[in-house]
């Protein structure tokens, strides 16, 4: 016996295979729409405001200012998402979801509600509630934030 614990004795082993498996499926769903699961999160997080600068955006994402001005520009590339000069303060813009973004939401939402139906549906309502509980247990308690994007 070396003394060296087996990968598979570990909790993060576990976690790792199911999130990336449950991660990379979700991944090729969303490519059929066109989109990138990073494309996808920042959609959703302008489907609820009329619009947001970069900053509360960066912000309500965990996200640097950098990798939204990045996703926004591919996101306006694709006519998904506008940009528009700050009435205010002509310096600032401001991003919102095109007609095209605001109408691919509620699809992607459902591929994504899909998605979560085969990965967890096998296991009981009960123990989806348990897994959920604990999940957000852990975040909350390590202070994790910031959206999963990849």
């Amino acid at each position: 016996m070396s003394g060296v614990s087996d990968l598979t004795a570990h909790t993060g082993y576990w976690m790792r295979m199911i999130s990336n498996a449950v991660s990379q499926d979700f991944a090729r769903r969303v490519a059929g729409e066109g989109v990138t699961v990073a494309e996808w999160v920042f959609l959703r997080a302008l489907y609820d405001e009329p619009s947001l600068s970069p900053t509360l955006l960066a912000e309500k994402m965990g996200m640097t200012k950098g990798a939204i001005s990045k996703l926004a520009e591919r996101l306006i590339e694709k006519g998904l998402v506008t940009r528009a000069e700050d009435e205010k303060d002509r310096r600032a813009h401001h991003l919102a979801l095109a007609a095209e973004g605001r109408a691919k939401v509620p699809q992607l939402a459902a591929l994504a509600d899909a998605n979560d139906a085969e990965a967890f549906g096998v296991l009981s309502a009960e123990e989806r509630a348990e897994l959920d509980r604990l999940l957000k247990a852990l975040a909350e308690r390590r202070g994790l934030s910031s959206v999963p994007t990849d």
